[in-house]
């Protein structure tokens, strides 16, 4: 018996080794490393189908289900998995024990051939068929101002934008999208900031992730009767995946005008007032002695020589910006937080000598967080909150913007000094002390402040159908504006005569001011807006080759600024694109808005566009070329769009009564009433304006896209303008003119771009841009009269804003006059001044309609307008190892004015102003040129030379050096230690070269004597730190 149970033995044994063996191997397939997680995009989006697999062993592997989620069983610890999905770039991991490892993919760009921002959504960029331009984000930084728009011109194709003041609180470009096609309604475009209408100008632009100019009706038809004038699009910074990204970036600039007027100094001003009293027979203006004293300066506060500018004025300006942006989050929660602060002090002087400042300075601060909150695996909620703070210090009274420079060209130099040595402060009767106005009556602070406040859900619908959405927004921003004024007004007194025995100045008080400052404050209403949309979104590709992208949205808008009633929009908006194979596009877009601003039952209107687009490319018989020629896309859309901002009165469909006189009653008139009338009459069937855009483009991509070229041809008939008919007989009966939807423009033009990016080895990267926008619009309806139409005064078929004057034949010489100073027979009579008046060497008009007289009846289109009809801009980078060199010239053209204002001909009465510094070229009868810039001086007021005309036109094109700008970034070895992953150090200039035939002043300012505070060039330094996770 037990001989057989040890026989029995090695049986039992052997089956126990099976059964441990396969005992350990089951567990070590199940204990080598159990992986779950979720795999997520960067902006926390669940992504279905990625594969996970082991590195080394493509056979392990598994895919992520709807809710992206994986579980993956590995043979053993220690191997890496890989990440891979299409249109990502594949991302690897180590996995060293069993863990819950979630991933963030990034977009490969390069693979999914960008994504853009579109109306109400995104799109792949070789899906979209309508006009749309991107610029990058870093390169609205390139501009040291306060404001974004200041660094538009000549950057973005279809954008013309000027910049017409450089004071700091007020030096907001003027822009438009495809230039100005209304004469009437508003022309400015649709600002979207994260999809709400909000202001470009109040944004830090390190704010900005994407920048999108939406210019043809297949972009901006689903914004309905708000798309007319094109739209731009902003959409702010939100954060990623990945561990806290901390930014910081600081930078001072110095600045100075880029140029001003030059007027000539007291010697020369009273040397010219001499002359001008001599050609009239008149006894010098002063004596040679007199002339003496200020030449040689006996007594600078008796014989002053003032240059007005230089006094009301600093060396320089400053300006500083600084930033702090962090971004960092989980799957679960994202974040993004922007925090700015920017401080300019103006040009203006002030008086250090007093307890309070009254220098032009600004303060804003702005502060933006966005964050994204994963509920569920299908749920995320977003929540933006930004805002900003801004402040102006500045003297009372709204004057550094024109009103100061003003007041510096009425004081000619020779007639007092800012201030006495005594304390007394001088003034002209009627006229003011240009510094005084700006130093001695106190300061007034004023502050604006504004709370943007959004919030979304967007829901994952793809348990109804894979690629639906559904996203809820609610926002509200709020404005408010307050003042505090301390101001009062000093002693001012007459100028002195001369000095008494004891030396001290002869002069006598004119106004008595006083001693301490005043107190008051203001507070304004502000104004507030609640926006609400719901939008479903669907986006599939069935079979690859299949691409099918729908929107479907509702929204309402309630605006209230105060006024009697809110403005209040609503609306619907769609959108339907096909792709098939990357090859063909086509797209349909809609909107269906309504404005109070119209009748009820006629308040909504339907705006459709339509577009096609072909990827020549992507065709089998370009494939031979395809090393070479990377893209070819060709598009076409049509559209339509409206505005219902159409200005004029609101509720016009609406009559309104008018006072009319009064009724009086009895032979004594003692008893009336006032009497009513019907003053603007209703119009019942009035709409908003309307436009029909069509657009051809064209998309080119040579050498791997090393080279691209985008061009877009464009043409646009606006109608239905809402505007005061003009030809009306004054029979009809109406008190006030009648308004209608009447006027039409049509505008057409082409916008394009050229880039250029390519690296040379390791070491160096050169990239270079060039761009071109000239838009063109003519009036094709304005009410003329049928006999005005097709004549020399017609303003049909011009552009809106069109130039009228007088054509300046030549200046008149001693051959136009008979012996006893009148004219001779045959010449046209001047109007504007008595003939008896005229003289050689006065402007000499063309009598355009042959009546024998110049007067109004003689003006006609010259030249063109002042806003300018091209823009262009171009540039280059170069980098090298960690150095980088950049440069970026802007200008514009076809842009004129006409020169003129209060104290624009040299002296024309006495005291009434300085003199232009080219006064030397000038008519007189020992120089009796017909080339020369001024005609005759005079001592009176003359009207004659003062007439808008071709003789005062002048060209105010130029090409600017926009930026110029040299960087180095410190190699990271020399960082790490202070856990900065990148620092860079630059060097920039901005406005520092233009070139113009125009000399007198910036031709950009928006002047037409060259009095508003100058345009800036400046001079900056600066850093930025990345700090390391």
């Amino acid at each position: 018996m037990t001989i057989n149970v040890f026989r029995q033995a090695p049986k039992r044994q052997l089956l126990l080794l099976l059964c441990i063996f396969f005992m350990q191997a089951q567990l070590f397939a199940q204990g080598g490393a159990k992986v779950t997680g979720r795999v997520f995009d960067a902006k926390g989006d669940a992504l279905t189908g990625v594969t996970v697999s082991q590195a080394d062993n493509p056979q392990v592997a598994t895919v992520t289900d709807i809710n992206g989620t994986y579980t993956l069983q590995l043979p053993t610890v220690g191997v890496t998995i890989r990440f891979a999905y299409m249109g990502f770039k594949e991302k690897t991991v180590r996995v060293t024990k069993s863990a819950v490892i979630d991933v963030a993919l990034e977009e490969n760009v390069s693979a999914l051939n960008e994504v853009v921002v579109v109306g109400y959504g995104t799109q792949k960029k070789a899906s979209v068929v309508g006009a749309i331009n991107n610029l990058e984000p870093s390169k609205l930084n390139l501009v040291s101002s306060r404001s974004m728009s200041n660094g538009f011109a000549g950057m973005v194709p279809g954008i013309i934008a000027v910049q017409r003041s450089g004071d700091p609180w007020n030096n907001n470009s003027d822009f438009w999208i495809r230039g100005i096609s209304s004469f009437a309604g508003n022309t400015q475009p649709l600002v979207l900031i994260d999809g709400i209408e909000r202001s470009i100008n109040d944004i830090d632009p390190d704010e900005v992730a994407s920048f999108s100019v939406l210019k043809d009706a297949a972009a901006s038809a689903v914004y309905g009767v708000r798309g007319a004038n094109g739209v731009i699009m902003v959409e702010t910074k939100r954060g990623s995946i990945g561990k806290p990204q901390v930014s910081v970036r600081f930078e001072h600039a110095l600045s100075q005008p880029v140029r001003i007027p030059q007027y000539v100094g007291s010697v020369k001003y009273l040397e010219l007032v001499n002359e001008m009293y001599s050609q009239d027979g008149m006894a010098p203006y002063v004596s040679e002695a007199t002339l003496r004293n200020y030449r040689d300066k006996t007594d600078p506060e008796l014989y002053p020589d003032v240059n007005w500018w230089d006094v009301i004025s600093k060396d320089h300006a400053d300006n500083t910006r600084a930033t702090l942006s962090v971004n960092g989050g989980s799957n679960v929660l994202r974040y993004a937080l922007v925090a700015g602060y920017y401080n300019e002090n103006g040009i203006l002087a002030r008086d250090k000598t007093k307890a309070w400042d009254s220098s032009l300075k600004v303060d804003r601060y702005t502060v933006r967080s966005n964050v994204d909150i994963n509920i569920t695996s299908s749920t995320i909620l977003r929540i933006n909150i930004g805002g900003y703070l801004q402040s102006r210090n500045a003297p009372p009274g709204d004057i550094s913007d024109s009103r100061a420079f003003y007041n510096a060209m009425r004081i000619p130099p020779y007639i007092h000094p800012a201030i006495y040595a005594d304390g007394k402060i001088p003034r002209i009767i009627n006229k003011a002390n240009p510094w005084a106005a700006l130093t001695q009556r106190g300061y007034e602070r004023l502050n604006h402040s504004n709370v943007e406040a959004l919030t979304s859900i967007e829901q994952d619908l793809k348990f109804v159908t894979p690629g639906l959405r559904l996203k809820l927004t609610y926002a509200f921003d709020k404005f408010s504006a307050n003042s505090v004024t301390r101001a009062k007004n000093p002693d001012y007194y007459h100028p002195a005569t001369g000095r008494d025995y004891e030396g001290n100045l002869i002069t006598s008080i004119q106004a008595n001011g006083e001693d301490f400052l005043g107190y008051a404050k203001d507070a304004k209403w502000g104004n507030q807006s609640v926006y609400v949309e719901a939008t479903v979104n669907y986006n599939r590709t069935f079979g690859s080759k299949h691409a099918v992208n729908g929107m479907l949205l509702y929204n309402h808008k309630n605006f209230d600024d105060g006024s009697f009633l809110p403005f209040r929009t609503q609306g619907f908006a769609g959108r339907t694109s096909y792709t098939y194979d990357d090859r063909y596009v086509a797209e349909f877009n809609f909107g269906y808005n309504g404005s109070e601003n119209f009748a009820p039952g006629k308040r909504f209107g339907f705006f459709p566009a339509v577009a096609v687009g072909w990827i020549v490319t992507q065709e089998k018989f370009m494939q031979r070329l395809t090393k070479v020629l990377s893209l070819l896309k060709i598009r076409a859309s049509w559209g339509l769009a409206g505005n219902s901002n159409i200005n004029g009165r609101r509720f016009a469909y609406l009559s309104t009564i008018a006072n009319n006189g009064e009724y009086y009653f009895g032979s004594d008139r003692l008893l009336h009433r006032l009497g009513r009338a019907e003053g603007d009459v209703g119009v019942p069937d009035l709409t908003w304006e309307k436009v029909t855009k069509t657009n051809l483009g064209f998309d080119v991509g040579l050498l791997a896209n090393s080279i691209t070229l985008s061009v877009d041809l464009f043409k646009e008939r606006r109608s239905d303008i809402f505007m005061k008919r003009t030809n009306v007989p004054a029979e009809a009966g109406f008190i006030n003119a009648a308004w209608s939807n009447f006027g039409k423009v049509d505008n057409s033009g082409v916008d394009m771009s050229l880039n250029f990016r390519r690296r040379f080895g390791k070491d160096w990267e050169v990239s270079a841009l060039a761009n071109l926008t000239y838009a063109h619009n003519k009036i094709v309806e304005i009410d003329e009269a049928d006999a005005v139409k097709g004549t020399y005064r017609s303003k049909t078929g011009k552009p809106v804003s069109q130039l009228f004057g007088l054509v300046a034949e030549r200046l008149f010489t001693k051959d136009d006059f008979e012996a006893d100073g009148k004219l001779k027979q045959g010449i046209a009579t001047q109007r504007y001044s008595a003939e008896s008046s005229l003289r050689p060497g006065d402007i000499k008009y063309c009598d355009l309609n042959n009546d024998g007289e110049i007067n109004d009846l003689d003006q006609t289109a010259i030249g063109g307008t002042i806003d300018p009809q091209l823009v262009y801009g171009f540039g280059a980078t170069l980098r090298y190892k960690m150095f980088d060199f950049g440069l970026f010239f802007s200008g514009v053209g076809k842009t004129h004015r006409i020169l003129g204002g209060e104290t624009w001909l040299p002296a024309s009465s006495i005291g009434a102003g300085n003199i232009w510094s080219n006064i030397d070229s000038r008519w007189t009868e020992a120089n009796p040129r017909q080339d020369v810039f001024w005609p005759r001086m005079s001592t009176t007021t003359y009207k004659n030379n003062e007439q808008p005309s071709t003789w005062w036109l002048k060209d105010m094109s130029f090409l600017r050096l926009k930026n110029i700008e040299v960087g180095v970034t410190l190699p990271e070895q020399w960082t790490h230690a202070a856990k900065i992953r990148e620092c860079r150090i630059f060097l920039r200039g901005n406005n520092i070269l233009t070139f113009s035939k125009f000399k007198m002043w910036d031709p950009e300012i928006g002047s037409n004597d060259g009095l508003k505070y100058p345009v800036m060039k400046s001079v900056s330094l600066g850093v930025s730190f990345n700090f390391n996770n």
